[in-house]
């Protein structure tokens, strides 16, 4: 199934700078889905929970664990928010391209944008950025700067080479895992589609792979979420 993206290239006559279409779109229309979604499960808030309100206390209490087990609740009751609006943004982006693809002539709109390298690379940095801003902002410019050079000043290089590679692997590990079950998934739909004969041989296997990508897709947001209070409390704890 080979489908082109909507690039939109040399964007403002600058030329390396081109707009894929179909993550911008996508990025809009989850971010629409966990929006509409969180308010309307949480539109009618009782002291003794029922329906979607158990599901959005569950979730809270299911974050804040992950912020427990990386860090003291004092210090990071300030992060749940973030903690639920990465988990809940990653899994519906996980998830998206896992039961349909919407394809208008040759592009490929509507599909997981987690399975695209820029949108998760952006959001392992965006973490990583706001792991340096908390950092300064809970120990102190001083004290914070201090850290790459401790135990010795040798390790100021290693220090930040360690930075890049969370990115990276932050990144690219979300992808990488979901780019690859769209792959699949793309090709035993061409396959299903191909024949009478290989709609029969490649219905099975394709069910069991989108439950098994249902299972990967809710793994890997909770792995981004915990990655990222983990580099959090190496920020912000000053025993690290």
């Amino acid at each position: 199934m080979d489908h082109t993206a909507p690039i939109v290239e040399d964007v403002f006559g600058i030329s390396w700078l081109d707009f894929n279409l179909s993550n911008v779109f996508m990025v809009f229309m989850v971010s629409l889905i966990v929006f509409v979604f969180c308010v309307w499960a949480s539109r009618k808030l009782q002291m003794k929970p029922t329906g979607m309100q158990n599901f959005m206390e569950w979730a809270v209490e299911f974050v804040k664990g992950i912020v427990n087990d990386t860090m003291d609740w004092k210090t990071g009751k300030v992060f749940l928010p973030l903690g639920l609006t990465l988990i809940f943004y990653i899994l519906v982006s996980n998830l998206a391209g896992v039961m349909t693809v919407g394809v208008f002539g040759h592009d490929l709109w509507w599909k997981s944008p987690t399975a695209d390298a820029t949108l998760t690379l952006t959001l392992s940095a965006m973490v990583i950025i706001l792991t340096h801003f908390y950092g300064i902002k809970v120990r102190g410019t001083k004290n914070y700067l201090k850290g790459y050079v401790n135990p010795v000043p040798l390790m100021l290089p290693f220090k930040i080479i360690e930075e890049f590679t969370n990115t990276l692997t932050l990144g690219l590990r979300l992808f990488g895992n979901i780019y690859a079950g769209e792959v699949l998934l793309s090709l035993l739909v061409g396959l299903g589609t191909a024949s009478i004969f290989g709609f029969f041989g490649a219905a099975i296997p394709m069910l069991a792979w989108m439950g098994f990508s249902v299972f990967i897709g809710a793994i890997q947001s909770y792995v981004f979420v915990m990655l990222t209070m983990v580099y959090m409390s190496h920020k912000v704890s000053s025993d690290h």
